[in-house]
């Protein structure tokens, strides 16, 4: 066998084992990023706001909805230096259109994460709506993700879940939680170009 021949088996080779690795694929980092954009056509007010938020060049899967244990959560500016262009990339996304004049349009992520046990893992939702404000928008996905991370752990019906106003953290089962939100909204053009707005959450393998 020639040396390129066996260059050429060993790149198979590893190739053949990140496939067949499922821990190759769980996220390692994180960045959340929002944009918004505006234009006669719908399509192309989708790609605006993709640019916006600094993503339209890669080519995005969307998945949902579990934010990895131990994924860091990093800026869009460091989690970009680790992306090129035309790069495949898993993100959860939340994205809403409007060609109504001064129609309020959201779309939210929100993130329920346990503060304290970086093995278990978190949960994200997307949320899109019309006539909401991002707070309303944004505090509806924070509750959202935080209801379904309960679920999941089949503690729906737990009463110990609740909500500490002052510290702004959920308590459940005896562990602390954190939610957040990061919700992109905008009012429909006044002379009816199409509005959209994009939240996404942005997994790096």
């Amino acid at each position: 066998m020639s040396e390129t021949d066996k260059s050429e088996a060993r790149k198979n080779a590893i190739d053949s084992a990140i496939l067949t690795d499922p821990f190759k694929y769980v996220p390692k980092i994180m960045f959340f990023t929002k944009g918004k954009g505006v234009h006669k056509d719908y399509l192309t007010s989708f790609e605006l706001a993709l640019r916006d938020a600094q993503i339209a060049d890669l080519n995005i899967v969307t998945v949902s909805s579990i934010k990895p244990p131990g994924c860091k959560i990093v800026s869009v500016q460091e989690g970009r230096k680790r992306l090129v262009p035309g790069q495949v990339t898993f993100a959860v996304m939340a994205r809403s259109s409007t060609n109504e004049p001064n129609r309020l349009i959201a779309a939210s992520i929100g993130l329920a994460r346990p503060v304290e046990d970086a093995t278990q893992h978190g949960y994200l939702s997307e949320h899109h709506s019309t006539g909401e404000t991002a707070q309303k928008a944004g505090d509806y996905a924070e509750d959202m993700a935080m209801e379904m991370l309960a679920t999941t752990m089949g503690l729906h019906a737990d009463p110990s879940l609740t909500w500490n106003q002052i510290e702004e953290q959920w308590r459940l089962s005896g562990k602390i939680y954190k939610t957040q939100n990061f919700t992109q909204s905008a009012e429909g053009n006044k002379d009816g170009l199409w509005t959209t707005v994009v939240s996404s959450a942005v997994l790096i393998l």
